[in-house]
């Protein structure tokens, strides 16, 4: 019987350590966040909308970000598109200077100190023009760059990310088609 004891205890101590090993394991932490997500209010739009683009970036280091620049310009394939017509119109949120008015690219520095962890957020509009070449396989589309720099300036980071820029083009629908589809 000692044996089918000692069996059982072995047992039960594995299960405990593995249960304090676990719990041991390091949480999700602020270096899980990526720095920058883009998102857009809509996947297509048509001559004459508006398109929202939220770009937030958030602090990804264990120390306070002091300096964050980032820059939107066209994808290669839109940038060779002239039919394809818009331009930004506005950009508001957490930044101390952003230069997009009336143009097809721009560039943002955000508020800093951006504390470990913490997020600031700029919204940039911009508006396809009513005489844009839409249709299909038309995309307007973007990416930015990032850099950072953090430890008291003496770390950097930078990069580019395309992710949730990429906006159908199409073509307006002409007018009476809804009315006739509806019969």
């Amino acid at each position: 019987m000692r044996r089918h004891t000692f069996g059982r205890l072995g047992l039960s101590a594995t299960l405990a350590s593995v249960v304090a090993l676990m719990g041991m394991a390091p949480s999700a932490s602020a270096a899980d966040t990526p720095p920058m997500t883009v998102t857009a209010d809509k996947a297509s739009a048509s001559p004459g909308d508006t398109v929202t683009i939220t770009l937030k970036f958030t602090n990804d280091q264990t120390t306070n970000t002091q300096f964050v620049y980032q820059s939107i310009q066209p994808t290669w394939n839109t940038s060779q598109d002239p039919a394809l017509k818009y331009a930004f119109t506005s950009c508001t949120g957490e930044v101390t200077r952003c230069d997009v008015a009336g143009k097809q690219s721009g560039s943002m520095n955000y508020n800093v100190p951006v504390l470990p962890g913490a997020s600031r957020t700029v919204t940039l509009k911009y508006n396809i023009a009513a005489d844009s070449a839409c249709g299909p396989s038309r995309r307007i589309e973007f990416y930015t760059y990032l850099y950072y720099e953090y430890q008291g300036g003496q770390a950097k980071k930078d990069g580019v990310n395309s992710v949730g820029t990429d906006i159908a083009c199409k073509t307006a629908a002409a007018p009476g088609a809804a009315a006739r589809a509806g019969r």
